[in-house]
């Protein structure tokens, strides 16, 4: 353990998000080689106060903050402004131009990371690309685990907020493979952003005659248990920051199917070896691949895909990452 750095990440966000699930990925590593705190709400972790943190803001230890989001850094850049003496670290997370504001806050920071290597080269900022990492001790697999009010043996999983990006219609409309497998389902979780959004997406499936078959829940803390009872994981998006859904559910042994050149989705998947790819977009594509899998037509790549997490994208080897940034 490195005993000269204290490391206080911040969380200032009700909503569990992927956000979120990134830093408590990583936790455990980080408090294994220096002082760890979390400062913030919405999150779990080793907390500390208001006071705590004053106290190690304004001592002659090495300290450095990393945030997260635009408030953190505000909160940080405050208590500088009244003296006191840290490294600040914050990490973009999502792949979209950032707002004047969100670039201000950057170029305040002392160290940027980003995730991905299109994020980095788009940023226009100097910054340390450093990929999120799985857990791969939580998210593991579990063939006893199912999913309570939910009849169907068989599931096929989307994760992640609910919203025209992240392709949740096109995962629709290549379901209407499922009026003929009777014992397989088709569960979306996530936060819905808007209710319309919700409805269009169940009247596709009505549509299809699979309204019974398509299951929404909200976002939640037992996402792993999802992972876990998942034969297939879908992620049809259209943009990611980074898309830590896929990799957590190749930890659990998932057969993904992710969309190209999307986020991280071509770095951590190799088609057909590791995973499988589509184009974004193309219902076609996703629906043969959907029936093959079902009917068992192409092999089932899930041990395939927990060993390119382990060896390449463990939270453990983020954490590595980090703290060379840190100490830098």
């Amino acid at each position: 353990m490195n005993s000269e750095l204290i490391l206080i990440q911040t969380h200032f966000h009700k909503r569990r998000t992927g956000v979120t699930r990134s830093i408590e990925n990583v936790l455990p590593f980080l408090e294994a080689k220096t002082a760890t705190y979390v400062y913030g709400y919405g999150i779990e972790g080793n907390k500390i106060s208001r006071k705590k943190l004053k106290s190690i803001l304004f001592s002659d230890k090495k300290v450095v903050v990393h945030c997260h989001r635009n408030n953190e850094v505000l909160r940080m850049l405050y208590f500088r402004f009244i003296g006191a003496k840290f490294t600040l670290v914050s990490t973009r997370h999502a792949e979209t131009n950032p707002s004047g504001l969100t670039k201000h806050l950057l170029k305040k920071s002392d160290k940027v990371i980003t995730l991905i290597k299109s994020m980095s080269d788009n940023l226009g900022i100097k910054n340390t690309v450093v990929g999120h990492g799985v857990n791969i001790n939580n998210f593991a697999p579990n063939s006893n685990s199912t999913l309570k009010n939910i009849p169907q043996e068989n599931i096929i999983l989307c994760a992640g907020r609910v919203r025209k990006a992240k392709g949740q219609i096109v995962l629709l409309e290549a379901s209407k493979v499922l009026k003929t497998h009777k014992n397989w389902a088709l569960v979306i979780v996530g936060k819905v952003d808007k209710p319309a959004f919700l409805e269009e997406l169940k009247a596709i499936a009505k549509k299809h005659q699979i309204e019974n078959q398509v299951y929404f829940i909200d976002e939640t803390s037992a996402i792993i248990s999802y992972y876990q009872a998942a034969k297939i994981a879908v992620v049809p998006s259209y943009s990611e920051g980074f898309s830590l859904v896929t990799a957590e559910a190749m930890s659990c042994e998932c057969n993904v199917i992710a969309t190209k050149n999307v986020g991280v989705h071509s770095s951590l998947i190799s088609n057909q070896k590791n995973g499988y790819l589509f184009e974004a977009g193309n219902v076609n594509e996703l629906e043969n691949l959907l029936s093959k899998a079902i009917k068992n037509e192409i092999p089932h790549l899930g041990k395939q895909a927990r060993e390119e997490i382990i060896a390449n994208w463990s939270a453990k080897k983020e954490a590595d990452n980090l703290m060379a940034v840190y100490n830098s």
